[in-house]
């Protein structure tokens, strides 16, 4: 399941990719797949661990081009070990909501960006998450869970701050916001819940299958209750006092 939209956000093969707090590695194997050079970091190492078996089988299953690579590596998002202007293009997915000084991740991820690269970020929408947060305490009041809820300008001037130039926006994952309601109303932890479970089994379903009637619910909804904004901009090629 993708929020970011690889339409909305070419990649080139032999593209150099950052995933940043990688976690699962759901768009690492994505940019793999389209040829990209990837490096998935996060600061999980169970997290790289299985990201590193799943590039490994990628790999012996030919499911990526000859010169796409794959590195899956533990790492601070404040403090990127890897030189200015190593990428062409950061991803950021559901992360800046957990991580109380997201200016200087914006920081670190434009100092790693070459001039004329393009990052996605994306985070939970406004609405959507404040229901769940209403709904549960234990929802976000956990060891790593989510600090803040950004809207949708306040996320872009940060981005702008940065250095950044957005070019596009838009919300993902409408019917995923009904799901994680239920599970704050019936609690976060209770998977056994009937409603949950029947609604899991449904999102599972959708996922597997892509059947056309959801694929049509999900674009109309996603305007109006998707759970994820996300936000493409590119690092301008000059400084903005030369350009």
């Amino acid at each position: 399941m993708l929020t970011v939209d690889f339409s909305r956000f070419p990649l080139a093969p032999g593209d150099r990719v950052l995933d940043l707090g990688c976690g699962a590695g759901r768009h690492a194997f994505e940019c793999y797949r389209r040829g990209a050079r990837v490096v998935a970091l996060d600061r999980s190492s169970e997290e790289i661990r299985e990201v590193a078996k799943w590039f490994a089988a990628m790999k012996e299953a030919g499911e990526a081009p000859e010169g796409a690579t794959a590195t899956a590596m533990e790492g601070d998002a404040l403090h990127l070990p890897f030189p200015d202007e190593s990428f062409d293009v950061v991803i950021i997915s559901e992360v800046m909501e957990h991580i109380h000084d997201d200016k200087g991740v914006l920081a670190e991820m434009v100092r790693v960006l070459r001039p004329g690269g393009r990052i996605a970020v994306t985070v939970p929408r406004y609405g959507p998450e404040k229901i769940c947060w209403a709904l549960s305490d234990a929802y976000h009041e956990v060891e790593g869970g989510h600090i803040r809820i950004y809207k949708a300008d306040e996320l872009l001037a940060r981005i702008e701050e940065a250095g950044l130039v957005p070019y596009g926006t838009h919300h993902a994952h409408a019917l995923h916001s009904p799901y994680w309601w239920l599970k704050c109303a019936f609690g976060v932890d209770n998977d056994k819940a009937l409603p949950v479970k029947a609604y899991h089994q449904l999102l599972v379903w959708d996922i597997m299958k892509k059947p056309l009637a959801t694929r049509l619910a999900e674009q109309a909804l996603n305007p109006l209750i998707g759970k994820s904004f996300v936000a493409y901009a590119t690092k301008p090629a000059l400084p903005r006092a030369q350009a």
